[in-house]
Parts: C-alpha cells; structure tokens; sequence
C-alpha cells in the first residue's frame, strides 16, 4: 500500500539520485586507486614494485655485481677460479645453516652441539692446544675482544653487580706490542669503553735480538710501574708473526711473565698454522701454553666465508657465558657448520700439504733472494721463515763514492740525508710492479717502523687463495732481476739529473721524494712584469706543450704530470731510466724544446698586437686618403648626375691607393707596387722558426736519449769513417755538362786526381785527418 503511495516523480528521482552517486562513488575509486598505483611507482623502489622477480633475473644481477660489466678486476675473477671443492664445501656450510635453523628445538639442540664439539676438539687436537674451548666469530678481532670481558669479570669480582665502579678504583692495564696490528688498541678500548690510558704499548727491541719483537726487560718494568702506582696489569697480546715482518715474540719468557704477574697471555699471527706440521720450531710451539689464540683458517686453507676461531682454556663456564664466548641459542653455534664440513673434506693430510706447501713457497723465495745484489731481506729464521720481507738497498747512491771516501765526507750530501725517503719511494714502486707482472704471488707492500717500505711475501695468507705454485716463486725472482738494474741505474742518474737542470738557464728542478723516477723539472720563463694569473696560465701552457712535445720523441722514457694526488703542478715528470741515458742530451732537448715553445708562444702574442695595431693603422690612412681624393675630385664630381656628365667631358684618372699589412716586417706598405707589377711581392724573408732538434750522430738503431756504450774514441772514429764514406758517394756522381764539353770516365779521371795528390802537400794540422777524408776535401776545392 505504502508503495503505490509514492509519487512516480518522487521514485524517478531517487533512482537517478542513487545513478548518480554511484557514479561519483566509481569516480572518487578509481582516483584513489590510480593515486595509489602512481605512488608506489614513485616511491617504492625498482626491484620491489610489482609481484617479484624470477631467480634468474635476480642470479644474473648478483652476476652484474661481483664481476662488473667490463671485468676489469682480473685479479678477483682468478680468486674465484681458485676457490677449489673444499671452498663449496664451505659454501655449502652456509647453506645448510639455514635449511638447519627451521627444526624444531630439540633437533636442532642435538645437532648443533654434535657439530660444536667436534669441531672444537679437531682443532684442538690439530693446533696441539689440549682442554680447550673455542669460540667462532666473524671479525678476527672480536676474540680478543670477549677474551678481554673474561678476564675482566675473572680479576673483578663485582663487576657483574657494581660495572665500571671497580675499574676506577684500580684500573686495568691492557699491554700491546708496538709491532700489533694499526688501531688494535684503540678498537679494544672503544668496545669495552674503556680509557686509552688503559692501554699500553710494549717497544720492540732496539739494541739485541729481533727489532721486531716485543722487549721483554722493558715489559716488565712498565709491570712494576703499573703495581706501584696502583693498577691492576689484566692481558698481555703477543705475536706469533707480526702482521708486518711475521716475527715471533719469545712467548716462552712471557708466559713466565705473566705467571709471575697473574697476567692473561694472549696469541695472535701467521706462524700459528704451523703448529700443525710435523716439525715446529721452539719459539711457535710455546704458544700452545699460552691462556688463549686466535687461529685465521680461512686464509690459511683457502676457505672462503669461514668463521675465525678463538681458542683459551677457562674453568669457569659462568663466566664464559657472562663474557660472550658461549651462547645458550643453537642457531649461534651453527657458525662452525661450515669448518666442520670443509675440515672432514680436507683431512688431516690435506690441511698439512697446504701449510707445508706455503711454507716451502717462502723458503724458495729465501733462497733465491740471497743471490741477488741490492736485495736486503729480514726474516726471523733463514731456515724456516713464512713470511718473507725484502727490499732494495744500495749502499752508496753515489756509483764513485766508495767506502772510504763515504767516511772521508764530513758535509752531508742533501741525497744522502733524504736516502730513506728515496728508498721508500724506490721500494714501493718495485712492490706495486711485482704485484701487476705476477698477481698470482701474492706480495704487497708493508710500511716497517725501523726498514721504512718493504715488500713482503706471505703465502700463508695468499696462496692457498691464490694458488701460488713454485713457478710463481720463479717468476717473481726473474721479474725481481729485471727490475733491479733499472732500480739502480735511475737511482744513481738521479743526482746527474738534478746537477744539469739546476746549471740549465730556463729550467727549475722540482724535489719530490716520493716520486719513482729520475726526478721532476719545471721550464721558467721570463714573466715580463705579468700579473700571477696570467703568468700561472702561460706556465701551465708551456709546460703541457712540453709535456706533448717530449711525448711525441721516438724514446723509452716516460713523461708525465706526475701523481694524481699531491704532486707538484706545472711540472714534467720522469719515470725509471736505463743505465745507458744520456742525462745532458735529455736536459739540453727539454730546455731547447721549452724555449721553442715560448718563442712560438711570444711570436704569436706580439702577432697578434701587431696585427690589431696595423689595422688601425690602416683605417686611419684609408680615411686620410678618401679625404685627399675628395680634395682632388672636387665637390662636384661627388653629386651622382653631376659627376657622370663632368667625368664625361673631363675625365678624372686617379690610381687606385690601397694598403697591405706585412706580417713579416710588421708594417703597413702601399699596393702601388702590387698594381704596376700586377703581382703581389714576396717581401722579406722570414726569420727561420726555432728548432729544438739536435746534430748529435747516432748509430744504425740507436734511439734518443741513449749514451753509446762503446769507447767515445772508437765512436768519433767511426762517424768521421762513415761520413768520409757518404762524401765519396757523393762525389762520384758526375758534375753537370757544359756545352761541347766531353763527359770522362772515372778511369780516364783517376791517374790525373792521383797525379795531382802526388804533387800536393796536406797542410799543416791536417797530419790526424784520416787520407780519406783529406782526398775527398781536395777534390771538393778544386770543383
């Protein structure tokens, strides 16, 4: 009833009404949802927008990644070829630590502590370190790190409850050799928050024994200071291998140390791995009495993405727990899954080839540096040492000063006092360029305290990565011997060089130590009373040009502009020479280029003034002659009918007056010549461009810059031979004809030519001219 009481224009409405809205509604959505579309395009990254990306998209981007669109890094695409089936295993650790987290509890418990002491008693058993534990860690210097929370919650009692307030009252001293690892100390105290006054470093020997162990005599009296003055000594750090001559401290008489002062001994350094050989030397094997060390298996088996191992005897688990080496959470013992794995892979057989066999690469290097002059090695041990440190030494700089006259000399050369700088330089340059001819040997260069720069072989470290074999050691000699030579040979021309540029006019020797070259120069000029900018900007041009110039040379030097930090601007650089350089030939060719560069430079700028000057010039005469020619015209002949109606019944000859600029005299002339002549005029002849070329005679072959090895007499000899040779050449083509005159042979010619030399007389001071050359000169003076 209700429905058939509502009005037909009322209910038409409403539908229409209900349309409506409904539209709008459709509207207002789909505005929203395009607004939500254009917002996650905007703002939600690439990779993430849509429904995901397929694992070979994703793989091929990894791909991108480690490798780089060009491969330019040669060395880490040969890594990954050596990572060998012990390295998949170790991978493959990673992965089943994943799929092993997701079992439910009681699994995983079992699983993961079968794994953890396993793997625990290998390598104790391995490293001859009984009744240990170990604790695995990503950073090598984590270990330490929670070694040091364990001692301080062992000597502290109340630490747990009272914190930092018992360390004010007696501060713990933390003690490291000064040969550690740059920023060990540091790290330690920011982590434990403690005070850098907490730690101490311990000077290496400087009077007996190696300069790179740590002093015990003067370790234990900083000990008695630190009791005396109130402070409580907690740990002492030493090195089975220092991280830069892999020296062994004497860890015997620092255990006893420690002992005596209730100290904590802890070892890090390479010569740890050889605590799994079969024969060990004495100064290694104190380490297995030590309290704790830190073992790097990852380097030394070639084991990628394997964990560090900490190894220290403690009785105490609480503590242990307390300080970080123990979790109660399963998923952290899984870190020594993927030791486990590669460990069974490799065996015991296995991890000892690869240790022996990187300890007879060192030997075999040894061997062979000691052969070689100039090489000064420094290594713990000549019969057993895995880290191999040499560099080039040369005794004298000088190649005449001698031992005695080296002790005659009171005044200290300026070479001679910056010897350990040029030697820094010389020995980093070698190491970068053993690095680049053999990648596979691993060497680098390592700054020493007391040796400065030296290169370092430690294939303990490299070459199980690598896979350096013996042939490698080989190549790495034979490169080693051809550099030497060039090494010595640039150091001893060095002071030559500077000699002749500093007595060269227009060029500024330039002293840069820590250039690898025979040295640096820089051409002067002459300024003129130049403001700076535009006196830098002409030397800067100049030098470039030179720079250019000397580029183009058919020579076996290198030129540069040097370093691309920290060198000196505007100037050329010069890289190794050879023994056989002729210094003042190559200083005379950058002089004489220089000024070419700077005449050519000035003659261009004074053109150009010229130049503006003369069209002035040249304006001024032009107005000055169309006035004349008004004069002379008269006013008339200037109105357009006029002036064809007179120049008709009087004509008007005038000849034409123009003006040439003469570049080469730099003046204005008149073309009246150029219109009688009806040519245009030479002028005067140019002055010759300077030249920077040089007359010096040269042998078939013999390229720039290069000093004849041969005796200077037997070389003069045999230019004046050949150039007495090229003159006959020369003389036996026949002199042009005259008229009516008969063309003689060379036999009708002779007996007259010999007949005149008979009769001749050489003058005087002509006795040491080889006949020769006498007889083609006479025969020159009578043409």
């Amino acid at each position: 009833m209700k429905s058939q009481m509502v009005d037909p224009t009322l209910a038409e409405m409403g539908k229409n009404l209900n349309e409506a809205m409904k539209m709008l509604e459709d509207n207002q959505r789909k505005a929203e949802e395009e607004n939500e579309k254009k917002y996650a395009r905007k703002d939600i990254p690439g990779p993430l927008q849509g429904s995901g990306q397929d694992m070979v998209s994703i793989l091929q981007l990894v791909q991108n990644l480690m490798h780089g669109e060009e491969e330019e890094e040669s060395s880490q695409a040969y890594r990954l070829q050596n990572v060998g089936e012990q390295g998949h295993m170790a991978l493959l650790g990673h992965s089943l630590a994943a799929y092993i987290s997701v079992l439910d509890r009681e699994r995983l418990r079992k699983l993961t502590t079968r794994i953890l002491s396993d793997t625990t008693l290998w390598l104790c058993r391995l490293f001859r370190y009984e009744n240990g534990s170990a604790y695995y860690h990503e950073d090598d210097r984590e270990g330490l790190l929670k070694i040091c929370r364990l001692v301080i919650h062992t000597r502290y009692e109340d630490y747990t409850v009272e914190g930092f307030n018992v360390l004010y009252t007696k501060q713990p001293i933390i003690y490291i050799s000064s040969a550690a690892r740059t920023g060990l100390g540091q790290a330690l105290c920011n982590q434990l928050g403690l005070p850098l006054s907490c730690m101490c470093r311990v000077p290496c020997n400087t009077m007996f024994g190696s300069q790179h162990q740590m002093d015990v005599a003067l370790l234990d009296r900083l000990i008695k200071d630190d009791v005396e003055s109130g402070k409580l000594p907690l740990l002492l750090v030493a090195n089975a291998g220092t991280p830069g001559a892999g020296h062994t401290d004497k860890l015997g008489r620092l255990k006893e140390l420690c002992e005596q002062y209730n100290m904590w001994l802890h070892v890090e350094g390479v010569n740890l791995a050889t605590l799994a050989l079969g024969y060990v030397s004495s100064s290694v094997l104190a380490a297995t009495k030590c309290d704790s060390m830190t073992l790097t298996l990852g380097s030394w088996l070639g084991l990628p993405a394997v964990p560090a191992v900490t190894l220290y005897r403690h009785e105490d688990p609480s503590l242990s727990l307390a300080a970080g080496l123990t979790s109660s959470q399963p998923v952290e013992k899984l870190r020594a899954l993927p030791l486990w794995l590669s460990l069974q892979y490799l065996g015991h057989d296995g991890i000892v080839e690869r240790i022996k066999h990187a300890s007879q690469l060192s030997q075999r290097l040894l061997e062979n540096l000691k052969n070689l002059d100039f090489i000064k090695t420094s290594v713990e041990d000549e019969l057993s040492s895995p880290v191999v440190v040499f560099k080039f030494y040369q005794k004298y700089l000088n190649r005449d000063q001698t031992p005695s006259a080296a002790q005659a000399s009171t005044i200290p050369h300026p070479v001679i006092s910056n010897e350990g700088h040029i030697y820094d330089t010389f020995n980093q340059w070698l190491g970068e360029q053993l690095a680049q001819l053999v990648p596979a040997s691993g060497v680098d260069v390592v700054e020493l305290e007391d040796e400065g720069t030296c290169v370092r072989f430690s294939p303990l470290m490299t070459s199980a990565v690598l896979g350096t074999e013996i042939q490698d050691v080989d190549q790495l000699v034979d490169c080693l011997k051809m550099k030497i030579p060039v090494l010595t040979s640039t150091l001893q021309l060095r002071e030559e060089f500077e000699q002749e540029v500093r007595r060269t006019v227009g060029l500024l020797y330039i002293e840069d130590l820590s250039w690898p070259g025979l040295g640096v120069v820089r051409y002067s000029y002459h300024s003129d009373g130049k403001n700076d900018d535009k006196q830098e900007k002409e030397l800067e041009n100049i030098n470039t040009e030179l720079l250019k110039k000397l580029n183009e040379l058919e020579s076996d030097l290198t030129f540069s502009l040097g370093p691309e930090f920290g060198g000196q601007k505007n100037c050329v650089y010069i890289g190794m020479v050879t023994e056989d350089l002729d210094v003042s030939e190559l200083v005379e060719t950058i002089a004489a280029t220089g000024r070419e560069i700077e005449e050519n430079s000035r003659l261009l700028e004074n053109m150009t003034e010229v130049v503006r000057k003369g069209i002035q010039e040249a304006q001024l005469q032009l107005q000055k002659a169309n006035e004349e020619r008004l004069l002379e015209e008269g006013l008339l002949r200037q109105i357009p009918v006029v002036s064809s109606v007179l120049n008709w019944f009087s004509p008007f000859q005038a000849s034409p007056k123009g003006r040439t600029f003469n570049l080469t005299a730099g003046s204005l002339e008149s073309t009246e010549s150029t219109y009688v002549s009806k040519a245009q005029g030479t002028g005067t002849t140019p002055p010759p461009t300077p030249t920077s070329s040089l007359t010096k005679q040269r042998l078939p072959g013999q390229k720039i810059f290069k000093r004849s090895l041969r005796n200077s007499d037997a070389f003069s000899e045999t230019s004046s031979v050949s150039h007495c040779e090229d003159l006959e050449k020369t003389d036996q083509r026949p002199p042009a004809l005259s008229p009516g005159q008969e063309q003689r042979s060379p036999e009708t010619e002779k007996p007259e030519q010999q007949q005149q030399e008979g009769t001749q007389t050489p003058p005087k001071g002509t006795e040491d001219i080889p006949r020769d050359c006498t007889k083609v000169e006479e025969q020159e003076s009578q043409r």
